[in-house]
């Protein structure tokens, strides 16, 4: 099997754990639309936003450094063993400190109690995951990887359908039964986070074994040398996420008090339209992250960096267009209240931003592969800055749009950036002409069937018919050896 054959195999299997688990966590969207106000949906989202930023905090880096020294020290098990003590011991004094400090957490984040411990716990059980989800993606063992991912999100999909739909239809207000004992009313977000930190559980329980397996010797030197590695990846990491989510608390912060929540709820909902493109980013970076490590040495791996980086470009754009060709239909799959569509308008932005994200981590592959993450991190905090800069000069005049806008402006000057810098450090030779074509085309196709046609789905599934067509002509005959396997580029 050639390397690109490969590549695609494995991006697909960690596509069905990243997309068809997110697939079935659409069906939360319109769940929660449906059964909470724009303002409870809001409160949710920025519960979601700070997960999200402590996620990067517990992780610190030590996933992306687990991948390098795996593929680089000789001792596989010692990388292992000092990668898992490293995120355990951090894990455990995360608990021991957060725990007793729940309530000061609440009145500072004016958060509710529970939904502070919750959060905690969630974040500990997540955090634990870690290392073990590493080494099955680093042993190219991707189908137990997919088969835990799915799990974890059937059983917090399950559990949100139980206890927002079924519970309350079963609950008899009347008498002692244990339905009524389960069931209290007005508990809805809270019945949301006890799914999650369930489905969390029971992960960890499922990886639980691996540890097992660990020979539990902690390597001073070796962990010394991981921590410089990652330093710049936590960094970096907490630079993205502020980029991705920090703009729901900035919302929260800066609109008038009685507008805000309704404000975010609106604006989560419709970004989640866009979340298909993060879907394919993410599962192609799941699939292209070890195997630009592993092929790194390879004679002609800029050869096919650039190939990999072209063809992200060409089904991306395929998929910015399908989205806002069928805008209409996502719509009403998605968010069936109406309430919340006032804030379709930010979807192009956003999707076009989270492609431009996704190229830009197919370019990050220059400072991750010549151990100069800190340009990672110099690249992130540029883009955070950005992002910062714009929300808090837009927000109050234009509200979530300004956060769209920032959002693009963001993602696009990190692209352009990474792709500058990475020229001068390790030269690939990505065909701009090719890749600026294609994104050209289907943006002008893009805006065209939103903001022209108005999503008239005749004229936008013609337009996606002539860009399918030109991708095919254009790229035919290097689709052809990639896929009956007679294109082996660094083989």
């Amino acid at each position: 099997m050639s390397a690109l054959q490969k590549l695609f195999k494995h991006t697909f299997i960690y596509g069905l754990a990243t997309v068809l688990p997110r697939m079935l966590n659409f069906l939360l969207v319109p769940l929660h639309t449906d059964i909470l106000p724009k303002e409870e949906y809001g409160e949710v989202s920025i519960l979601y936003s700070w997960i999200a930023i402590f996620n990067v905090l517990l992780a610190y880096g030590m996933e992306t450094a687990f991948f390098r020294f795996y593929n680089r020290e000789p001792d596989k098990q010692k990388v292992v063993s000092t990668a898992s003590i490293s995120i355990v011991a951090t894990t455990l004094l995360f608990l021991f400190l957060a725990l007793p400090l729940r309530e000061p957490l609440s009145a500072l984040s004016n958060i509710e109690t529970r939904y502070i411990v919750y959060t905690i716990w969630i974040l500990a059980l997540d955090a634990l995951a870690i290392i073990p989800f590493a080494r099955l993606r680093a042993a190219e063992r991707p189908l137990t990887y997919t088969y835990i991912k799915m799990g974890n999100v059937a059983v917090n999909l399950g559990l949100n359908i139980f206890f927002l739909v079924i519970l309350p239809r079963l609950a008899d207000r009347t008498t002692n039964s244990l339905w009524n004992f389960l069931y209290v009313e007005d508990f809805e977000i809270a019945y949301i986070f006890i799914s999650v930190m369930t489905a969390s559980a029971l992960t960890f329980l499922a990886v639980l074994p691996m540890y097992g397996k660990v020979k539990w010797h902690f390597d001073r030197e070796l962990w010394k040398k991981m921590m410089r590695y990652a330093w710049p990846v936590l960094i970096a990491g907490l630079a993205y996420t502020v980029n991705e989510v920090f703009d729901r608390q900035l919302l929260d912060y800066l609109l008038p008090e009685d507008i805000a929540k309704g404000e975010v709820g609106a604006y989560s909902a419709c970004y989640k339209i866009a979340t298909f493109m993060t879907l394919y980013a993410t599962a192609f970076r799941l699939g292209v992250e070890p195997f630009f490590f592993s092929h790194a040495k390879n004679r002609n791996a800029p050869e096919t960096y650039a190939l990999i980086t072209q063809y992200f470009v060409i089904f991306g754009s395929c998929i910015l267009l399908g989205v806002m060709v069928y805008i209409d239909f996502l719509k009403v799959l998605l968010i069936r209240n109406d309430s919340y569509w006032e804030a379709l308008g930010v979807v192009p932005m956003i999707i076009f931003a989270n492609l431009c994200l996704g190229i830009y981590h197919n370019l990050s592959v220059w400072y991750k592969i010549t151990d100069k993450t800190r340009y990672g991190a110099y690249i992130s905090v540029f883009g955070a800055v950005v992002t910062l800069a714009l929300n808090f000069a837009l927000i109050p005049v234009i509200s979530y749009k300004g956060s769209a806008i920032a959002t693009l402006a963001a993602y696009g000057s990190m692209m352009l950036l990474s792709y500058l810098l990475g020229q001068k450090h390790y030269p690939v030779p990505y065909n701009i002409k090719k890749i600026g074509a294609y994104l050209t085309v289907s943006v002008v196709f893009s805006l065209l069937s939103f903001y022209v046609f108005n999503s008239d789905i005749l004229v936008g599934s013609g337009l996606l018919l002539v860009f399918l067509m030109l991708v095919f002509y254009l790229e035919r005959k290097a689709l052809k050896r990639i896929f009956l396997d007679r294109y082996r580029p660094g083989g």
